[in-house]
């Protein structure tokens, strides 16, 4: 339903009141004397109906099987923090304490606000202390964005200077991009199953966009973090200069287009996003030059020159995507 204005009335001289629309009313089939309540969320009231309280802290019970391998329970401990729930509760055999206490210690340096509380010969405690509300979902994009444009340029740095130590500093941030990935996703599946974080972080209509970019931004970092790696597996050896030119072209060229999707997605300025898309389709012939000549290359130079090659291609093509979001989200909500 479309927000409707409402005047506050002023009854018997010290109550304020407000009238509800009509529609929201038989929607919710409120009838006269039933009791609503009102709670506010940060500068937003947000009215439930009777017998929507506050829960209680959500606790996940997670068993830990007997040699199961660490990526299993990472992943269980992720999905548990993404749809929300407060207390993780891992409990465990005799035998598995001390790796499933070492997992339980990397999961909470892995996401925002995981922290070990309790922990006990069969059981490991960990509460979500983060606040959803206090790191909007825009604010961890934007961060996120900051984060792998710089992991890029970094690389491409790196390359361009022959210089390891400088690549060496760039997957580590990479860590703080999935952090930050991590969080927006809890905050969507929080805004899908409580009506009162998609009010309070006032992105009714851009709430999934924004996971769903997110992801992408993620994305980017992965590759960002590959061309490092790359860099660093060349050891410092030098490259034509010709050649780092050329990737040094196209990874500007890339970075522009996400830029401008970026951009457009947060300005809602479809003109932007599609002069991003245009850009797309210029900066695949220059990939391909580039492919051509790394296809040349020899030796054990090859492998880290393709993957370059690919993770600039990559970053451009998530860049796109990003850009068709942009469009996505302004269609959506126009009138």
């Amino acid at each position: 339903m479309p927000a409707e204005a409402r005047k506050i009335q002023l009854t018997g001289g010290s109550t304020y009141t407000v009238s509800l629309p009509k529609q929201w009313a038989r929607e919710m089939r409120l009838r006269p004397g039933e009791t609503v309540f009102l709670e506010q969320v940060r500068d937003t009231l947000v009215l439930r109906r009777k017998g929507e309280e506050r829960k209680e802290p959500s606790v996940k019970v997670l068993h830990v099987e007997r040699k199961e391998p660490r990526e299993h329970l990472l992943r269980k401990l992720v999905g548990a923090y993404v749809t929300g729930f407060q207390f993780i509760d891992l409990r465990f055999p005799s035998g598995e304490a001390a790796s499933t206490r070492a997992i339980a210690r990397e999961f909470s340096r892995m996401v925002i606000g995981a922290e070990v509380v309790e922990e006990t010969s069969g059981r490991v405690l960990i509460q979500d202390l983060a606040n959803p509300m206090e790191l909007s979902p825009d604010k961890c994009l934007r961060r996120m964005y900051m984060t792998v444009r710089s992991m890029a340029e970094d690389s491409i740095t790196a390359l361009k200077e022959k210089d390891p130590k400088l690549a060496e500093d760039v997957p580590p941030r990479d860590q703080d991009v999935d952090r930050l990935y991590w969080m927006v996703a809890k905050q969507y599946h929080l805004a899908v199953t409580d009506s009162s974080y998609m009010v309070a972080y006032n992105l009714r209509g851009k709430l999934h966009h924004f996971r769903t970019v997110a992801k992408l931004l993620e994305r980017i970092g992965d590759h960002a973090e590959k061309i490092a790696l790359a860099v660093i597996n060349l050891g410092g050896e030098g490259q034509e200069e010709a050649f780092i030119g050329q990737v040094e072209e196209v990874v500007t060229r890339a970075l522009v287009i996400l830029e401008k999707a970026f951009t457009a997605l947060m300005a809602d300025d479809m003109a932007m996003a599609n002069d991003a898309l245009d850009g797309w389709e210029a900066l695949q012939k220059r990939v391909g030059d580039l492919s051509r000549k790394v296809s040349g290359a020899t030796g054990p130079r090859l492998v880290p020159l393709a993957t370059i090659v690919d993770s600039v291609s990559r970053i451009g093509g998530y860049g796109s995507d990003v850009a068709e979001v942009a469009i996505n989200s302004v269609i959506s909500r126009e009138d």
